[in-house]
């Protein structure tokens, strides 16, 4: 079975993560499709890209098991990759989330530039509570969507965040009950298929590159703080607890 499906009506590209039994957690195999997507120049016709997740999640993040065996040593990992290309890519992204969006499915669906959820649906950075850390990338665009006091409460609390609480903060775009996330979906994706492509492109593009200035300030040293975070004997007692269903016990080392 494909971990990632790819489909196209011709103007609409959707990318489906179908790994529903581990709730769409991402292993290396699923991030590697998703980058040559996005990194992918888009069809003559393509105008936008879905981004759904099959089952009762959304994306659970990183495959926390493959992680542990396979532990990440550089300050760029494959999915800060992916999300890279997510935000280069020039057409817009649109993320239908239901269920969990966690770490890193929470920070694929910030990197769209629509998020649709389900009223139900949770939204979470719990990388504080198994001993992890987002680099500067991930912040950076935490820090666009949701300001620096919700930032501060997303990711040092690590606690799950309910749809209505992220739409309120002005994190996500809509917030809509199950019966209705088809038809709100479907009129973001008409309207944004009959707008004019190349406006588009334009739009997404100088969004990003006035956001961007961040990326000038030197921050080799919380780089490393990241790196010595992600590396820790706690990152390790983190990831087994929570493989293990246990509270962790950190040591600060």
């Amino acid at each position: 079975m494909e971990k990632v499906l790819i489909k196209s009506d011709g103007v609409v590209k959707t990318v489906i993560l179908n790994r529903p039994e581990k709730r769409n957690a991402l292993d290396l195999e699923m991030l590697e499709v998703l980058y040559n997507v996005f990194s992918a120049e888009p069809e003559v016709n393509d105008r936008v890209i879905v981004i759904r997740g099959e089952g009762p999640s959304f994306c659970a993040g990183i495959d926390l098991a493959e992680r542990e065996k396979k532990p990440s040593t550089g300050s760029v990992s494959p999915v800060e990759r992916v999300f890279h290309a997510m935000e280069m890519n020039p057409l817009p992204i649109v993320s239908v989330v239901q269920g969990a969006a966690i770490a890193g499915g929470c920070e694929m669906a910030l990197h769209s530039e629509f998020v649709i959820a389900e009223d139900t649906a949770k939204f979470g950075m719990s990388l504080a509570q198994i001993g992890l850390a987002p680099n500067w990338f991930l912040t950076k665009k935490l820090l666009e969507v949701a300001g620096p006091v919700h930032t501060r409460e997303i990711l040092l609390l690590g606690n799950p965040m309910s749809a209505q609480w992220m739409y309120e903060k002005g994190a996500i775009s809509r917030v809509v009950s199950t019966n209705e996330i088809e038809a709100e979906v479907s009129k973001i994706i008409i309207r944004l298929s009959e707008n004019a492509p190349l406006s588009l492109r334009a739009m997404k593009a100088l969004i990003i590159r006035e956001l961007a200035f961040r990326d000038n300030i030197e921050h080799s040293d919380v780089d490393a703080l990241v790196v010595k975070a992600r590396s820790s004997e706690d990152a390790k007692e983190g990831i087994r607890a929570r493989l293990e269903k246990r509270d962790p016990v950190f040591s600060g080392t």
